[in-house]
C-alpha cells in the first residue's frame, strides 16, 4: 500500500475493524487492489473517533457483537465482512447493527475491490467535506451567531455549505440568519431519518439561498433528536455538500456527541469573564472525550481585562482567536441580517480566516 504521506490532505480512509489476523491479511490486500489506504482498528474503543468520519467501514464478523453492546451510532456504508461459515445468521446481526451489506469471502471479494477503489483518489471522497462543531461556553456566549457567520461565509466563499442546527432549545438557527420564513423541511421532519438519505433530495427540501443550505428546528413541539436521524444527515452531508457547520447544545445528547464525533475541528466560544471560564470548563470536559480537535474562541468585551491568552490556558485548549465587541451585529440580526454577511467587520474577519484555514477558500470581497 502507498505510504501514508501520499494520501491527500483532509483525505479520510476506509475503516476495517477486526481482531481476526487472517480477515485483516484479506481485507488489506483487498485494499491494495482497490488502490487505497485503510486504517485500522482492532476493536469498538479503537474505532469509535473513527467510526462516523470514514468514508467506508467494513466490521469484521469477530467484532459485530462488540459494536453492537458498545452502541455505536449507525451509519451509512457500513458492512459486515466475515468468511462462509462465520457469518450465520449474518443477516440478524447486520440489521441490529445497521450495516448495509453482508460481504462473505471469498466470493465477494471483486466487490469489495469496487468499493475500496470508489474511496481511492479517483473515486467519490466524501471525506473531503469539512465538518465544523461550535459550542458555546455558557448560555449566551455567541456560538449560534459565529455558527451562521461561518455557514454565510463559507457559502460566499463559493462552497456547497449546509449549516446544521443540533440544539433544539436554541431558538431555531433560521431565526439567526432571517429565514424564517422561507419555506422547507426542519428537523421535525427528519427525526425518523435512520441508514442513507439521499443527499440531493435533502439540498432540494431544505431552506436555501445560492450555496447555503440550513436544517434548523420549528416553533412548535419540542422533540427529541435521534442520533440516527443526525448520522444520516452527515453522511448525507458528506455526499452532498463541501462545508458543514453545527450549532451544538452545551448539553450534549447523543445526537449532538454524534455530530461531534464526525467533526474535523470544533470550538467552544467562551466570553472574557472568569464565571463564563468556570462554566466553559466543564462543557469543555464534556465535550473533548468525542472530539480530536477542540480550540476556544474568546469574545469581548472583558469587563475584568481577563485576557484570552488567559482563557485558553485555563482550559487547556490552544486559541483559536478572540472576536472584539461588535454593536452594530445586534443591531443587525434583529432586523434579519445574516452574520457576518457583509464581509465587514470582527466577526466576518474571524470566520474568514477560520474557513481559508480549513479549505483554502477565500470569501468574495474578503481582505
Amino acid at each position: 500500500m502507498p505510504p501514508r504521506t501520499s494520501v491527500p490532505p483532509h483525505r479520510r480512509l476506509p475503516l476495517l475493524v477486526t481482531a481476526d489476523g487472517d480477515l485483516l491479511d484479506d481485507l488489506l490486500r483487498l485494499a491494495a487492489a482497490g488502490g487505497v489506504e485503510v486504517e485500522l482498528a482492532a476493536d469498538p474503543a479503537a474505532a469509535r473517533s473513527r467510526w462516523l468520519p470514514a468514508p467506508l467501514v467494513l466490521l469484521g464478523c469477530d467484532q459485530a457483537e462488540p459494536c453492537l453492546r458498545a452502541r455505536l451510532p449507525r451509519r451509512a456504508r457500513l458492512v459486515l465482512v466475515g468468511r462462509s461459515g462465520q457469518l450465520d445468521p449474518g443477516w440478524e446481526v447486520a440489521q441490529l447493527i445497521g450495516a448495509e451489506h453482508v460481504a462473505t469471502l471469498p466470493a465477494a471479494e471483486p466487490w469489495l475491490v469496487d468499493r475500496f477503489a470508489e474511496c481511492g483518489p479517483e473515486g467519490d471522497d466524501p471525506g473531503a467535506v469539512r465538518i465544523t462543531a461550535v459550542l458555546g461556553g455558557r448560555g449566551g456566549a455567541g456560538a449560534s451567531i459565529l455558527a451562521g457567520g461561518l455557514a454565510v461565509t463559507a457559502a460566499r466563499a463559493g462552497l456547497r455549505t449546509l449549516l446544521v442546527d443540533a440544539d433544539p432549545l436554541g431558538g431555531g438557527l433560521d431565526l439567526v440568519l432571517g429565514w424564517e420564513q422561507l419555506d422547507g423541511l426542519r428537523w421535525p421532519a427528519l427525526t425518523d431519518a435512520d441508514g442513507r438519505v439521499d443527499a440531493p433530495a435533502l439540498v432540494r427540501a431544505l431552506p436555501s439561498r445560492g450555496d447555503l443550505v440550513v436544517l434548523s428546528w420549528d416553533r412548535g413541539e419540542l422533540l427529541a433528536l435521534p442520533a440516527q436521524a443526525m448520522a444520516a444527515t452527515v453522511d448525507a452531508a458528506r455526499r452532498g455538500r463541501d462545508f458543514v457547520v453545527v450549532d451544538l447544545p452545551r448539553q450534549l445528547d447523543d445526537a449532538a456527541v454524534t455530530a461531534l464525533q464526525a467533526a474535523d475541528q470544533a470550538y467552544v466560544v467562551v466570553p472574557a469573564e472568569l464565571r463564563a471560564t468556570a462554566a466553559a470548563a466543564r462543557v469543555v470536559a464534556t465535550a473533548a472525550p468525542h472530539c480530536t480537535d477542540l480550540s476556544v474562541i474568546v469574545r469581548g468585551p472583558a469587563p475584568g481585562r481577563l485576557r484570552a491568552a488567559e482563557v485558553a490556558r485555563a482550559l487547556g485548549l490552544p486559541l483559536a482567536g478572540t472576536l472584539r465587541p461588535e454593536p452594530g451585529l445586534a443591531r443587525g440580526l434583529e432586523r434579519g441580517e445574516a452574520p457576518a454577511a457583509a464581509g465587514r467587520g470582527p466577526l466576518a474577519a474571524l470566520c474568514q480566516r477560520i474557513v481559508a484555514d480549513l479549505t483554502g477558500a477565500t470569501a468574495a470581497g474578503a481582505a
